[in-house]
Formats: structure tokens, C-alpha cells, sequence
């Protein structure tokens, strides 16, 4: 039988996951439009050999902490109820199940690398606070204002406008026409709990990679919600629901109302459906949906990738992006995922048969 024979067979027996996930090495992180300057940034650092998933994670997600990717990453974003922005970051190892993060760090603008600090140089996983500044700047990081003229002209508008839209429930004063300062309500007992809808739009750049060795990466940087109750941290820096990856599997990028999400630990429960034999598509909606059927207007987006670079992605209240990039491709390409039909109780494991 000649060579050609024998690669031509071979080929028609490649899997349809391996056979149509782009070369190494590959970058694929949330959302389009701005953050596509992340992904490429990450990946022409991935064409240096040196340049390990570790870095260029770091490289990505600075790129948008720079270029304060939609307002919703890095310096100059989010103000919170004291006109004060604030930054949650995390960075995960695949190879070691390593992590490092921040959360409520103030004054430091580059908070993924102070993430990775954590990582590299302690035995910890997440530093908060004003704890966490002191850390960075024991580390070499230089302490500056985190709010812009822009940032605190927003925050001066919502205070003019009642404190609208905000986050404070059973509380007195009415929080839907005042501004506080305010105290519970006695004997509410959380009944007025949001139903997941968040009060203002925040978004997240969560970022797996690939190396050229298949060695695999995780991280997530983000100023959170804008208007937070200060103190709030939302889903960015927990291991598990912003981002997390096992080298052995596949990794999980999230976005969305975090204070929900984290409930879920979404890309933890899309990376076990990865070892269950779902696809990266599969494993990403069966994540959503399990939000969807208790919070049906939450807003989320998932981006799941396996250890082969087969990806795909789900998303629920809004229509969600991602953007990707690996071997061979010129550009980075945008994938638009449609929102999860809310009232698909079943969902994909009811779908999927699987021998215990």
C-alpha cells in the first residue's frame, strides 16, 4: 500500500473534534470589538518559544487593563457607590492547578500581574483589599489613582439622577428613588433578592491559552459592576466561575452577572462536562442552561475550550461573542453565539446518554 494510501486513510479516521480544531498555539477569550486587542496581543506573544500560557495570559489580559477594554476592564471603569474603581483579577496554571488572585484592589492598575504574583510568590490564592495593594507594592507595583475625570463625571451624574440604577434591596430609605445612606429593613429576610438581571451592564475579559506545547493557561481581569455596593466582589477572581482550566481537559472563560454566576461555578461545571465526553458547545450550554433554569434573566457568556483546541460557546439574556485565534489564522475571527431559549427546561444533559 503506497504512503498516500495509508495518509489518506488515516485522515478519514481522524475525529471530527481533532480534526477541525485550529493548529497551535491558540488564544480564545470573551467578547469581540475591543477585546480583540487582547487576543492578538496574546497570541503573537505565544509565537515567541519562550513565551509560556502563563504569560501570555498576562499579556492579554493587560493589554485590556491599558486599554480599559469597554469601560469594563481596568483603570477608569466601574466607579462604585463612592465614585471609587476598583479591580478583581485571576490568573490559573493548567499544568500545576496553581491560581492566583485579587479582588477590591485599589490604586494598582495592573492587576492581572499583581494576580500572577500571587500565584508565583505565595502559597495563597486570592489577597483583597487594601491588603492586596500592599502586597503589589511590596512586590514593585506603583500605587496611582484608579478614577478619571470621565469615571468621576459618570458617578457624579448617577448621584444627581437618585443613585439609578443601584443594588441595595429591602432597605429604607426606598432605594429606587434615593441615594442612602441606608438601613435594613426590619424582618425582610432577603425576599427582595434580584432575580439575576443586575442593576447595570458589566462585563469581563476571561482568556484561555494554548501554547505551541499544549501546555494551557486561564485568566480573568475585570473592574466588576458599575454602582457596587463598595466591597462587592463579584465572580472575576473565584476560581472556578470567571475562569479555571486542567491541562488534562480543557479550560473556561465567563462573563456576565456575576453575583449569580459565582453561585454556579459555571466554567468549573463546563470543564467536568469536558471529562463527561460533551463537546466544548455541549459542556458550555449545559452550564447556562443549569443558570437559566433558576435565574431565567440572568445575563452570561461562556467560552469553553478543550485541551485540543476544539471550542465553542453559550450565552443567556443577551447575544454573546468570543474571539479566537490559532495557528495559521491571519487574524483573530469573532464567534456570535444566540442566547439559550429560556424555556428549554431539559436542557443538554436530558440529551446526552452516558454509561456509569
Amino acid at each position: 500500500m503506497s504512503l498516500q494510501v495509508i495518509l489518506a486513510t488515516l485522515l478519514l479516521h481522524v475525529p471530527a473534534s481533532l480534526s477541525s480544531a485550529p493548529p497551535l498555539p491558540l488564544v480564545i477569550n470573551t467578547w469581540g470589538g475591543p477585546f480583540t486587542a487582547a487576543t492578538d496581543a496574546a497570541y503573537v506573544a505565544l509565537l515567541n518559544p519562550a513565551t509560556s500560557a502563563l504569560d501570555a495570559v498576562t499579556v492579554g489580559c493587560s493589554t485590556c487593563e491599558r486599554n480599559q477594554c469597554d469601560g469594563t476592564v481596568g483603570f477608569g471603569g466601574s466607579p462604585d457607590e463612592n465614585c471609587e474603581t476598583t479591580l478583581d483579577a485571576m490568573i490559573m496554571d493548567g499544568s500545576t492547578m496553581n491560581t492566583g488572585a485579587v479582588a477590591g484592589l485599589r490604586r494598582v492598575r495592573d492587576a492581572i500581574a499583581v494576580a500572577r504574583h500571587v500565584l508565583e510568590h505565595t502559597t495563597h490564592s486570592l489577597i483583597v483589599g487594601d491588603h492586596a495593594t500592599a502586597f503589589a507594592v511590596e512586590n514593585g507595583f506603583t500605587e496611582q489613582d484608579l478614577s478619571t475625570p470621565e469615571s468621576r463625571a459618570r458617578c457624579e451624574e448617577w448621584r444627581k439622577n437618585g443613585c439609578q440604577a443601584n443594588y441595595r434591596v429591602d432597605v429604607v430609605p426606598d432605594p429606587m428613588v434615593s441615594c442612602g445612606p441606608y438601613r435594613p429593613t426590619r424582618g425582610a429576610g432577603g425576599e427582595g433578592k434580584r432575580d439575576g438581571t443586575g442593576a447595570v451592564g458589566h462585563d469581563t475579559i476571561s482568556m484561555v491559552v494554548i501554547d505551541a506545547e499544549g501546555r494551557m493557561a486561564a485568566g480573568t481581569s475585570t473592574n466588576g459592576a458599575s454602582h457596587k455596593v463598595p466591597g462587592r466582589v463579584g465572580d472575576g477572581p473565584i476560581v472556578g466561575s470567571g475562569s479555571y482550566v486542567d491541562g488534562e481537559v480543557g479550560g473556561c472563560g465567563a462573563t456576565g452577572d456575576g453575583d449569580v454566576m459565582m453561585r454556579f461555578l459555571p466554567c468549573y461545571q463546563a470543564v467536568e462536562n469536558l471529562r463527561l465526553g460533551m463537546t466544548p458547545k455541549e459542556a458550555a450550554e449545559d452550564a447556562v442552561r443549569r443558570m437559566v433554569r433558576k435565574f431565567p434573566r440572568i445575563s452570561s457568556g461562556i467560552v469553553v475550550v478543550d485541551n485540543k483546541g476544539e471550542h465553542g460557546g453559550a450565552g443567556s439574556g443577551w447575544t454573546f461573542t468570543y474571539s479566537v485565534r490559532g495557528g495559521g489564522m491571519n487574524q483573530t475571527e469573532v464567534v456570535t453565539v444566540p442566547p439559550v431559549d429560556a424555556r428549554d427546561e431539559e436542557g443538554t444533559m436530558a440529551q446526552l446518554q452516558y454509561e456509569l
